[in-house]
């Protein structure tokens, strides 16, 4: 299975960092993310990667290369052009991404955790879902809302009290639960659903699932006690090292 690395992001709440220099490479204890994010992935069996580039997208290339690629085969989606979101990101690296037969796995490069990724395939494989994207119970700003069947059926910014999609009404059996950043596809029925809703350019992925609702099943996969850190502002980057000691690195 093929794995798709979002490393494109501008990064700006790690600056001066992100000033020169992309965020995938920030350091977590004297290590780049995005070397702990392949050696990750490459520890649970994942040989064929895919990592999309923007800002200072050079730099991640000459890194890449000058380890070998670490031993796995890396294809890059180029979009220096242009910055496409997450949703318009797969979009543009579809071709990159395989036959629309085999689903895939999306890793943030930002996401630092013990996230069981082989259950995840498992789980998304056993299911009729065109999508499973593993969340837990913790704090966030912002939930994704599932039924008691485990669909997504909305999203909640606890910040501002916004609701999607439009209209939204929770039931009494609705979870909120925070997102990870790590999710499996089906290209097939995910990049049809795009066409259909004429998608192209910059745009976001859980937005899209949120006007999807109705035309593709999206799941959860809930972790108990999911250890994680998303590295992408200061203060959470300053606690990455205690989780890495605690996870195993």
């Amino acid at each position: 299975m093929k794995v798709f690395i979002p490393a494109a992001g501008l990064g700006t709440r790690l600056r001066p960092f992100t000033l020169t220099n992309p965020k995938a490479l920030v350091e977590v204890d004297g290590v780049p993310m995005l070397e702990r994010v392949i050696l990750r992935l490459k520890r649970d069996g994942f040989d064929e990667m895919v990592i999309n580039l923007h800002h200072f997208g050079d730099k991640i290339e000459e890194f890449v290369k000058a380890h070998d690629n670490f031993g796995v085969n890396i294809a890059f989606s180029d979009e220096r052009a242009e910055l496409l979101d997450t949703g318009g990101a797969l979009l543009h690296a579809r071709r990159l991404l395989g036959g629309d037969d085999r689903p895939f796995l999306i890793h943030n490069v930002d996401i630092l955790s013990d996230a069981p990724l082989r259950e995840l395939i498992d789980r998304h494989q056993r299911s009729d879902a065109a999508a499973t994207l593993l969340v837990s119970d913790r704090e966030s700003s912002r939930r994704l809302i599932f039924d008691g069947a485990d669909a997504l059926r909305g999203w909640h910014n606890l910040s501002t009290d916004e609701y999607k999609p439009a209209g939204f009404e929770s039931q009494s059996d609705y979870r909120q639960l925070a997102f990870s950043g790590i999710h499996v596809m089906n290209p097939a029925e995910v990049f049809a659903e795009m066409n259909r809703q004429d998608r192209s350019g910059r745009f976001s992925v859980i937005d899209f699932y949120m006007q999807s609702i109705g035309s593709l099943r999206v799941e959860a996969m809930e972790v108990d006690r999911l250890r994680m850190i998303d590295i992408g502002k200061p203060e959470t980057l300053a606690l990455a090292p205690t989780l890495l000691r605690e996870i195993g690195g």
